[in-house]
């Protein structure tokens, strides 16, 4: 299998995803919660082993202000821990997309082996 297509629930921002106990950091509550949310989505998937191509597209919850990119940690965390890839190093093309909110949030990604991801941004024409 060289491709991966699954919806999954919207993750929590990187601002929620730590806590400091001590002098200690650790993954917080909610990073646990969504972490095993995606481990029993994602149940016996199969990791695809090489260089990724990671596309995600982001549908937050309500229209507050976010950063696109916060969420991002939490959620290559998480499809590392269900098995979807074996470490989000892997990842050497990432494109996010910040779309329209809907209720609840959700988050479509595709990860596919980086020769098959298709170039269909202005990106491609550049040196």
């Amino acid at each position: 299998m060289t491709r991966h297509e699954f919806t999954l629930g919207y993750p929590p921002s990187v601002n929620r995803y730590y806590r400091h106990v001590g002098p200690r950091v650790l993954i917080s509550r909610e990073g646990r919660r969504y972490r095993m949310m995606a481990v029993s989505r994602l149940g016996g998937i199969k990791p695809i082993e090489g260089e990724l191509a990671l596309t995600v597209h982001l549908y937050p919850p309500d229209r507050r202000r976010r950063d696109a990119d916060n969420c991002m940690k939490c959620l290559q965390d998480s499809l590392v821990h269900a098995g979807a890839m074996r470490d989000d190093s892997q990842v050497k093309i990432l494109h996010i997309e910040m779309l329209d909110p809907i209720p609840g949030g959700k988050v479509y990604i595709v990860i596919e082996k980086k020769e098959d991801y298709r170039r269909t941004h202005a990106c491609e024409a550049a040196p």
